[in-house]
């Protein structure tokens, strides 16, 4: 198990000092927090900079928000950020790139499923394994919860969302079960035989397994070719006056020692 480094309590995060020059927060993406926190250990264990970086795990949204208003020096989000999110002294930097991982317990006999099968089991549509190669059993579908960046991102890409009113709304399942954060998307799929959900591929591991899709299974190759298309960015944000300790932190994430984390990590690099 991965240590959590310096982890905040949310009213920490807002009533704290952003100007400590010992001192980089980061806020944000449950997913990228992940790879976040070995970045954060390596950078205080293996440089010389006497800089303490703290991790914080929000959500998407709230990490977005948090670099824009100035409570976080760092935010993070595995989504793509929309311009209405970012005032005009926000930089966004790419970090790595992840592929979302279609999951299954690993008792479900079905290996592949093609986007349209996704969509319309997310959507209530088909209800039942036997409908897509497996077992006569109801499927219990999984999802994140509002303002995860994951979410944002697969329903962008898997076309679950429609317009009302003028607003994008969710076109998952009101019925469908909600996880916050991958670990407990992980728990609920492993302990299911029948559930399905949705996780960063990097966070996959023997527990579960990902099924193949549209006939292309969830590897980073896959992912840097285009075939598997069910992937977004991890991005942190940044004000374009912020420290230079955080700037300094962010130089290491791209350098060939950060980008060598992420790839270890189950990432795609992209330095």
């Amino acid at each position: 198990m991965k240590k959590v480094f310096g982890l905040l309590t949310a009213v920490g995060l807002m009533t704290a000092p952003l100007a400590q020059a010992s001192t980089v927060t980061v806020s944000g993406s449950t997913s990228v927090a992940h790879v976040m926190e070995v970045l954060a250990e390596n950078y205080q264990n293996n440089t010389n900079t006497n800089t303490s970086v703290e991790v914080q795990s929000t959500g998407s949204s709230a990490g977005i928000r948090a670099a824009k208003d100035g409570t976080s020096m760092i935010g993070m989000s595995s989504r793509n950020v929309k311009d209405n999110e970012l005032n005009s002294d926000t930089k966004e930097v790419v970090i790595a790139r992840d592929g979302i991982a279609a999951a299954v317990n690993n008792a479900n006999p079905v290996k592949n499923l093609t986007q349209e099968q996704i969509s319309k089991i997310y959507r209530g549509e088909i209800k039942n394994w036997s409908q897509v190669g497996g077992e006569s059993r109801p499927i219990v579908v999984v999802t994140r919860e509002n303002g995860s960046g994951t979410r944002g991102a697969f329903e962008e890409i898997m076309k679950l969302q429609r317009t009302i009113n003028g607003h994008k709304v969710t076109a998952i399942s009101p019925t469908a079960q909600v996880g916050n954060g991958n670990g407990m998307i992980k728990t609920i799929v492993a302990n299911n035989p029948y559930a399905i959900g949705y996780i960063s591929l990097g966070s996959v591991d023997s527990s579960l397994r990902a099924i193949d899709v549209d006939g292309v299974a969830a590897t980073d190759d896959n992912i840097v070719t285009g075939d598997y298309q069910i992937a977004r960015p991890f991005i942190v944000l940044i004000d374009k006056n912020a420290p230079d300790n955080a700037n300094n932190f962010i130089e290491y994430i791209l350098s060939e020692d950060g980008q060598n984390i992420v790839a270890e990590e189950g990432y795609i690099r992209v330095q």
